[in-house]
């Protein structure tokens, strides 16, 4: 396989991941609440690793815009997910966490999750598992890098 041929492999297989991800990504928000969008499981878990996390960082983090991120996170609080206070550092900004039933819904989808990661990566060796989890994060600092279109 050429260089070429090579570049065009990896785009198509991180293509049909990107893909593929999405799918899962909205199967597991049903899975936390039926009622959720896509993208809700991947901001509940950001939120659950940050603990209290200001509204604008989970926008920065997904790079979406205010008023998104503020539908996503009404829409969390209603369902009774997250939590909104005032961020005691500056009043005009809002904290979120997650309420116990939003932690213990997302914890119970994260290891569906695993479960099916475990089943995927079985038969790699550890060392195969170790590899690809480095080339993955690699391959994420440099897309999160400025283009330099």
């Amino acid at each position: 396989m050429s260089d070429e041929e090579a570049l065009v492999a990896v785009e198509r297989e991180v293509a049909l991941m990107f893909r593929r991800g999405r799918a899962r990504v909205a199967e597991l928000s049903r899975r936390v609440h039926p009622g959720l969008e896509g993208m809700a499981y991947s901001m509940l878990g950001y939120i659950e690793q940050a603990g209290r996390v200001r509204v604008t960082d989970v926008g920065v983090h997904f790079a979406v815009g205010k008023a998104t991120v503020s539908r996503q996170i009404r829409a969390l609080e209603e369902l009774g997910l997250v939590a909104r206070e005032a961020d005691p550092l500056d009043r005009r900004a809002a904290l979120v966490s997650l309420t116990e039933d939003g932690r213990r819904r997302f914890l119970s989808a994260r290891d569906v999750r695993m479960r099916r990661v475990r089943e995927v990566m079985g038969g790699w060796s550890p060392d195969d598992v170790v590899r690809f989890a480095e080339l993955l994060h690699r391959f994420n600092d440099v897309l999160g890098e400025p283009s330099a279109d």
